[in-house]
């Protein structure tokens, strides 16, 4: 059965957030290895949306960002809008409240945010500097003497979030029937966008014109989210076009797909509308990181996802430009 044979299928089955456990990824048992990439491959062409334990991330690294991300927020409005996202032309440093807004029927998006790319952690070190084309420039940081250590804290769960992902891909690959290191050339540059979230507590419906963050679709590859515990926010769209709860899981985090394997893959893989509401009276902070190609790499659907039955589905073009586009997009509102 080809691949668009079996996206098909997978369309009708009822679609849930599957828990899915690392704990073999890196084994050389091909049995398991199977097995593995098995359901992440069901959950990609069925959801779009899967939790992932055993991810190999130290809790300690998870509690120092959020330690370091409240103190962010803390600051003074003054302060945080000295690094305002909009003052560089990758939309890098800090979106306050209702400033994106990613769902053109609303109005606004009742988060802020602190957004940041790959840097060395030691300032010592070569960097892997990226090839990124329309989304160049540096990321910029607050003061080391308003937050000290912040930059160290956050950076060191970026690495380690990043170090998860690159271990995704070759499943991903084998998932769709590739040799494993199919996106090993196109991943060199560690494109990851990292984002720190605050959202204040909400009240009122759910179908206010101002929520969380709107109905959306990410716009990289895949999403590693971490939630903060005891709250639920995260809301998935099924294929019934029900809202669906993907509530925090201790010991987990969250993996959605974007629209940049939707785009690799012809929408044979999903890239799922997903919407955050804070409705639990207390703050919320979430920490994704959104993973793509680099971004000088055209986003050509693979051959085995297109055919006369399910043709191509979007024009080609580079991941800088198409995630430079979504950010205007969402900011420039």
């Amino acid at each position: 059965m080809s691949l668009v044979d079996v996206g098909n299928v997978a369309d009708t089955f009822f679609q849930q957030v599957p828990i899915i456990d690392l704990f073999n990824i890196e084994s050389k048992d091909a049995t398991l290895r199977k097995e593995l990439v098995d359901k992440v491959r069901h959950a990609c062409m069925s959801v779009g949306f899967f939790y992932v334990k055993n991810h190999g991330i130290p809790e300690e690294y998870i509690d120092g960002a959020l330690s370091f991300a409240k103190k962010f927020f803390s600051l003074s409005t003054e302060s945080k809008m000295m690094i305002e996202n909009k003052k560089t032309p990758n939309f890098k440093g800090y979106s306050p409240l209702l400033s994106g807004n990613n769902n053109p029927e609303n109005a606004g998006d009742l988060q802020e945010g602190f957004e940041f790319g790959w840097e060395v952690l030691n300032k010592s070190e070569d960097s892997n500097a990226t090839e990124d084309g329309v989304m160049a420039g540096a990321n910029v940081w607050p003061s080391e003497e308003d937050i000290p250590g912040f930059r160290d804290n956050v950076l060191k769960y970026y690495h380690a979030t990043v170090k998860l992902g690159k271990s995704m891909f070759p499943l991903f690959a084998l998932a769709l029937n590739q040799r494993e290191n199919f996106f090993e050339d196109k991943t060199r540059h560690s494109a990851a966008l990292m984002k720190l979230l605050h959202y204040p507590p909400q009240s009122g419906t759910v179908d206010d014109r101002v929520i969380g963050i709107g109905a959306h679709t990410d716009w990289e590859c895949f999403t590693i989210l971490w939630q903060q515990p005891g709250i639920q926010a995260l809301q998935v769209l099924n294929a019934e076009k029900n809202w669906i709860n993907a509530p925090p899981i201790p010991g987990t985090l969250v993996i959605n797909l974007g629209d940049q394997f939707a785009r690799w893959t012809n929408d044979i893989f999903k890239s799922t509308v997903h919407r955050a509401i804070n409705r639990s009276g207390v703050e919320r902070y979430s920490i994704p990181l959104f993973f793509g190609t680099d971004y000088n790499v055209k986003l050509e659907p693979i051959p085995s996802c297109v055919s006369p039955e399910h043709p191509l589905k979007y024009e080609v073009v580079t991941a800088g430009d198409y995630v430079q586009a979504r950010l205007k997009a969402t900011f420039n509102h």
